[in-house]
C-alpha cells in the first residue's frame, strides 16, 4: 500500500497548492534529470471520492507534453486522476535525435524505465498506488505506447496507440522493431501475451491521415530493416495492421478511425477520453 502523503507546514501547503497542484510547473526527473514532466493534479485530490487513477500522455516528435496536459485537466478533475506528461527532449546524446524514445532505447537510456520511475515518484509524492495506470500517445508517442505496452503490460490498465507512424506487430515470426521475436534478447523481457489480454486497448488515428513523407522507411535510413514498411503505406493502414496481429494474438483492441481528421492528436483527445472514462468506470466497479 502507498504511504500517506507527508503532513506540510502552512508555508509548503501553499507552495503545493501553486506548484504540485492543479497545473503544476515542470519538474525534473530524479531518475534522471535530463527529462522532465509536469501533471495536472485535481485540487480536491485530499478530499476525492476515488483512489486517484493515474493517465500518462506520451508527447510525439512536437513535444507538445504541456498541450496535451492542458486537454486532459478537466477529465482528470472530474475523473479522480492525476494527468503526468513526460518530456523526453531532443538530443539527449548531443545527437541530434529526435526520435530515440519511440523505441524506448537509445544509447544507455531506457525511456520505458525512465517514465516507470517517473510514475513510482509521482506516486510516492502523493501517496498514491499507481502500479497500474493508463497509457496514451499519438503519433511518435503512439509508437512509444505500442512498444511499451508490449514490454511492459502489467503495469497498465489500459492503452489507447494514436497514430503511430511505424508500428511494431505483436508478430514472433519478425526481429524487433518490426515485429516481437528478439523483444527478450534486446529488453532482457519476453513479451508477455496473457498479461497484454488482459488490457483494455484502444487505438486511433484520424481518416484524413494520408500523408506518407515523415513515415516511409528507405534504405540506408536510421530505422531501415526488412518489413519495415510491409505493415502499410498510411498510418490508417499500419493501425490497421497492428489491430490484426492484436487480434490474431487474442488481445481485444478497438480501432477508431476519426471521420475528417488530418495528423492532428488534440483533435482525437475526445475519443480517447471517452475511452478511458469507460475503462474507469469497470475498473471502479461503477
Amino acid at each position: 500500500m502507498p504511504s500517506a502523503a507527508p503532513t506540510l507546514t502552512p508555508e509548503a501547503a501553499r507552495a503545493r497548492a501553486i506548484y504540485d497542484l492543479g497545473h503544476s510547473t515542470v519538474f525534473s526527473a530524479r531518475v534522471d534529470p535530463r527529462f522532465s514532466y509536469c501533471m495536472y493534479v485535481p485540487p480536491h485530490i485530499d478530499q476525492a471520492k476515488h483512489p486517484m487513477q493515474l493517465v500518462v500522455i506520451m508527447h510525439g516528435t512536437g513535444r507538445a507534453f504541456v498541450e496535451y496536459r492542458d486537454a486532459f485537466a478537466e477529465f482528470a478533475r472530474w475523473n479522480d486522476c492525476i494527468v503526468l506528461c513526460p518530456l523526453f527532449p531532443v538530443s539527449p546524446l548531443g545527437d541530434g535525435n529526435r526520435d530515440g524514445f519511440k523505441q524506448l532505447h537509445e544509447g544507455n537510456i531506457r525511456y520505458d524505465h525512465v517514465l516507470q520511475d517517473m510514475v513510482a515518484e509521482v506516486g510516492e509524492k502523493f501517496g498514491c498506488d499507481f502500479s497500474r495506470f493508463a497509457l496514451f500517445g499519438y503519433s511518435g508517442g503512439g509508437q512509444f505506447v505500442n512498444r511499451y505496452a508490449l514490454l511492459h503490460p502489467e503495469t497498465l490498465w489500459a492503452v489507447s496507440i494514436g497514430a503511430p507512424g511505424s508500428v511494431t506487430l505483436l508478430d514472433p515470426s519478425q526481429d524487433w522493431w518490426v515485429g516481437v521475436r528478439d523483444a527478450e534478447a534486446r529488453f532482457g523481457k519476453a513479451v508477455d501475451v496473457d498479461a497484454l489480454r488482459q488490457v483494455a486497448v484502444h487505438m486511433i488515428v484520424g481518416k484524413a491521415d494520408l500523408e506518407t513523407w515523415e513515415i516511409t522507411h528507405r534504405e540506408g535510413g536510421k530505422f531501415f530493416m526488412p518489413g519495415a514498411n510491409s505493415a502499410g503505406s498510411t498510418r490508417p493502414e499500419r493501425l490497421e495492421s497492428l489491430r490484426r496481429s492484436f487480434e490474431a494474438a487474442g488481445v481485444k483492441a478497438v480501432l477508431d478511425v476519426v471521420d475528417n481528421v488530418p495528423h492532428d492528436g488534440l483533435k482525437c483527445v475526445g475519443q480517447v477520453q471517452d475511452f478511458l472514462a469507460a475503462e474507469l468506470r469497470k475498473l471502479r466497479n461503477e
